[in-house]
């Protein structure tokens, strides 16, 4: 996208250009990122340049996930779902919350889990043999896990209240208010069905997707890399710019999803994306000087 008559964009630092020739490993989001699609997440579409970066990164052999808070679908169908629009990805290219949850629940033991969303969250979580805790009446859990679930219902609100009374611990997929799709910004689910579950018992609510440490430190064992030694790509200024900046990552930002420049430019300046692009198609000509 040319900048507008009058502008020039400004220069980059060269310790930024420096830090992503360096990268050994890419953390970038799908929707608004590399993706748009509907409300409900369907009809996916490449954004300008997309698929050529990620052939780009698998060119130069450098590790990468793709991480969406997304959990309609499972990693596997996300991939499947990429690879029938272009996309040369696997399955080990793709996270979602699920993922850095399952990191995280298998380190504290926890071995039922209420889950408040759908097969997305459920398939991953009962292949590794954790027991799946009906979302009725009165159950006993270790844990509920709250994801993409527009079918929610007060009978579903009563049993995860009834768990967190009984000791279970209470995980977001994610806490953001929106989603970027093609038909705008679009409200999620998971941050307004835990703002109920914690209003009604006053527990803590911990976040297993984006922003948090434990997804990007889960991105980062799969990948093999040092947190400091990641680039992490996104378009929500409160989603994988703060995450980046927690573990020294790099910071990149597109403007194609719910973050404009204005948006980015107005965040405090020490948790500023340390790099800010109009779309992928501009990063991938950065990093094409390195070839």
């Amino acid at each position: 996208m040319p900048e507008p008559r009058g502008k020039r964009a400004p220069a980059i630092p060269g310790r930024v250009l420096e830090r992503l020739r360096r990268a050994r490993g890419f953390v970038c989001d799908m929707d608004g990122t590399l993706v748009l699609g509907d409300r409900h997440n369907k009809g996916l579409r490449p954004l300008p340049g997309a698929i050529d970066f990620i052939a780009w990164l698998n060119d130069h052999h450098l590790p990468f996930v793709l991480f969406t808070n997304g959990t309609t679908r499972t990693p596997l169908q996300y991939a499947q779902t990429l690879q029938s629009i272009g996309f040369p990805v696997t399955s080990d290219n793709l996270m979602t919350p699920v993922s850095s949850a399952l990191d995280l629940f298998l380190r504290r033991g926890h071995r039922r889990v209420m889950v408040l969303g759908g097969d997305g969250l459920k398939g991953p979580l009962a292949n590794v043999g954790i027991d799946i805790v009906p979302a009725t009446g009165v159950q006993k859990a270790d844990a509920v896990l709250v994801g993409w679930f527009r079918e929610f219902t007060m009978n579903e609100l009563e049993a995860g209240v009834h768990a967190v009374w009984g000791g279970a611990r209470l995980y977001s997929s994610s806490q953001s208010l929106f989603f970027a799709s093609a038909e705008g910004r679009t409200l999620g689910s998971s941050r307004a069905i835990s703002a109920m579950i914690r209003d009604l018992t006053g527990t803590r609510v911990e976040i297993v997707g984006k922003p948090s440490l434990h997804a990007l430190g889960s991105a980062g064992r799969r990948l093999g890399v040092r947190l400091k030694d990641l680039a992490v790509i996104g378009d929500d200024p409160s989603l994988e710019i703060p995450m980046a900046h927690r573990g020294h990552a790099l910071a990149i930002a597109v403007h194609t999803g719910i973050g404009d420049g204005d948006a980015f430019a107005g965040m405090p300046a020490r948790t500023r994306p340390h790099l800010t692009v109009h779309n992928i198609a501009e990063l991938l000509a950065l990093c094409r000087r390195f070839d």
